[in-house]
């Protein structure tokens, strides 16, 4: 039967059926059961299989597939007799979170938290009560009497939160008294409400609500066989794991089921070979490799790879996804050394940063780290190196993992510093042009709305609107120009650090910029003009123009200043040549 390479299939038995490519995984069932752990959270990017292997689990270990040897017969697993004899054995509870998300933003309704945490709470009565309506018919067996019919009814969409956190372990018990056997209970997307809650207010309800529903169901549960839990973000034990001492977290840099999720570089050959693309193989690493899990350096996006076998094209297919609200959200707040490095990645170099792999929503707000811990898992990052600080603190030196990373990377930083009136080509092209009628009626036009758009911070100043503002429009930029531009802030040049340069890469066809920024001192100036004279003053006084001067005359060089008291803004600049011949001759400019 001919393989095809159809997409969207997440169930196992559906694949088989329908004859989908599949590269054998099934190795992770031995893995896993021989690993013989009670409770395991295993963190992946998304699109890694994550959803498929639980599937695959279910398909093997569930009494609903009792005797469908047909399924694995030729797999990995199955060349082990004593796991031959698990096949169909156990009842076996699947769910997944995916689906629970508010509804509700922020600014959208007043006593939002509220409205949120309901919205939450009510998708996740509505997953359990689906749970429940696949088991209905064992409340046909004398062994329950009204009361446990009572109960079984009464989770349904409407039922209590005690009631919803509860729930599973009641359905183990349930099961374990008509099959005489614990439960194996699967939880796919365990962390998407969490993130959900940060994002939208309700975080501290969410905690409350979720960190019952863990302990209940892989804790104080007396029927459960074995529970595996898949995320993208491993949260802290702290929040809603506290009381769970018997989970075993498996992260990125966790030597347990490093090939399980993921192509290796080996299956992605083979893949390529079957189908006559091995000569392509070259460009679809640049593309797709770069992940890794435990000790395994070369690991492949999957959904990246079926995609490429089926369209035969290299271009990103590894989709963004809504979970990275709470990265845009943390950027917004983020201080101009984390934005310099946003810039950084986005012109392929590195950087260096102490992070750690748990994540702790009480210090998003805080630490610089915060961010990377989630670019981290999510898969946008590689580590390319570990050392030690001189402090003796581990320090890891990261990346964008691939081609295809980096372009999603570059949308997912468009969609963060942009809205519906902030056009970066027309505000570029006036820049490029020297019309600067356009580019004061420009950033006028969007200056209220922008600059309280990207004004996020905790407390908010006047003094600090500006500083907000450009940093995200120095990114927009950078995304704009990049072809012609090395855009980079601030930097060291001269004798001391600008604020902007645009860099030409062919410095025959285009001209260096320079950008200072200031805000409105009154105890110094009068006016906003003031201000300007003293943006261009410094660019000058401070030789910014010297990175520039290495590679262009002063006659290819334009000098910017921007002048900034509170909401308002001015602009004025003009060739450096021509500027700085203004102030020898003692005239205004």
């Amino acid at each position: 039967m001919k393989v095809k390479h159809g997409l969207g299939y997440q169930n196992y038995e559906d694949m088989m059926a329908n004859h989908i490519f599949y590269i054998d995984k099934t190795n992770f069932i031995r893995e896993w059961w021989e690993y013989a752990d009670k409770v395991t959270l295993i963190t992946r990017p998304r699109r890694f299989g994550k959803t498929l292997n639980l599937s695959t689990i279910e398909c093997f270990l569930s009494n609903k597939y009792e005797g469908r040897s047909d399924l694995f017969e030729g797999r990995l697993v199955w060349e082990y007799e004593n796991l031959r004899k698990l096949q169909g054995t156990f009842p076996v509870i699947s769910l997944s979170f995916a689906g629970v998300k508010s509804g509700y933003d922020k600014s959208e309704a007043d006593g939002n938290a509220l409205d949120n945490v309901g919205a939450m709470k009510t998708a996740v009565k509505q997953i359990l009560s689906d749970v429940y309506a696949k088991f209905r018919d064992i409340m046909k067996s004398e062994l329950f009497d009204e009361n446990d019919r009572a109960y079984f009814s009464s989770v349904n969409d409407h039922m209590t939160d005690k009631t919803a956190q509860v729930a599973i372990r009641r359905l183990c018990g349930y099961l374990k008294r008509v099959y005489g056997k614990n439960v194996i209970v699967l939880l796919d997307e365990y962390d998407t409400p969490m993130q959900e809650a940060w994002v939208y207010g309700y975080w501290n309800h969410a905690v409350a609500f979720f960190r019952s529903f863990f302990v209940t169901t892989f804790k104080d549960n007396d029927s459960i066989e074995r529970g595996l839990i898949t995320g993208i973000t491993r949260i802290s034990k702290e929040s809603i794991f506290s009381e769970l001492n018997n989970l075993i977290v498996v992260t990125a840099s966790t030597r347990l089921y490093e090939t399980a999720f993921g192509f290796t570089e080996g299956e992605v050959y083979a893949a390529l070979e079957e189908y006559a693309l091995q000569d392509q193989m070259p460009q679809v690493k640049s593309w797709y490799d770069g992940f890794q899990f435990g000790n395994s350096n070369c690991i492949y996006n999957p959904w990246s790879i079926i995609n490429f076998l089926k369209f035969k094209e290299l271009k990103p297919y590894w989709a963004n996804t809504s979970s990275n609200r709470l990265v845009g959200q943390l950027i917004y707040k983020s201080d101009k050394d984390t934005k310099m490095i946003m810039e950084d990645l986005l012109q392929g170099k590195s950087f260096c940063a102490q992070i750690d792999e748990e994540i702790i929503f009480s210090d998003l707000d805080m630490k610089k780290s915060a961010i990377w811990s989630l670019l981290l898992p999510s898969g946008y990052l590689k580590v390319l190196r570990i050392v030690k600080n001189r402090r003796g603190k581990k320090e890891y030196e990261f990346a964008l993992t691939n081609k295809e990373a980096f372009f999603i990377f570059d949308e997912m930083v468009m969609g963060w510093f942009s809205n519906n009136k902030l056009n970066y080509s027309e505000f570029s092209d006036a820049l490029i042009s020297g019309n600067i009628v356009y580019m004061n009626e420009y950033l006028r036009t969007i200056s209220m709305e922008t600059i309280s758009f990207f004004d996020t911070g905790v407390k908010p100043s006047a003094s600090r609107h500006p500083e907000n503002f450009y940093h995200g429009f120095v990114l927009g930029l950078i995304a704009d120009l990049r072809e012609v531009y090395k855009v980079t802030s601030n930097r060291e040049s001269g004798t001391g650090r600008y604020d902007v340069m645009l860099d030409p890469y062919n410095p025959q066809l285009d001209d260096g910029i320079i950008l200072e920024f200031k805000v409105f001192d009154a105890k110094k100036e009068k006016q906003l003009d003031d201000t300007v004279q003293a943006a261009l003053l410094q660019i000058i006084e401070k030789r910014y123009a010297a990175v520039l001067e290495a590679k262009c005359s002063k006659d290819q060089i334009w000098i910017y200043g921007f002048a900034f008291r509170g909401k308002e803004v001015l602009i004025d600049g003009g060739c450096l040549a021509h500027i700085e011949g203004q102030i020898h001759a003692g005239t205004a400019f």
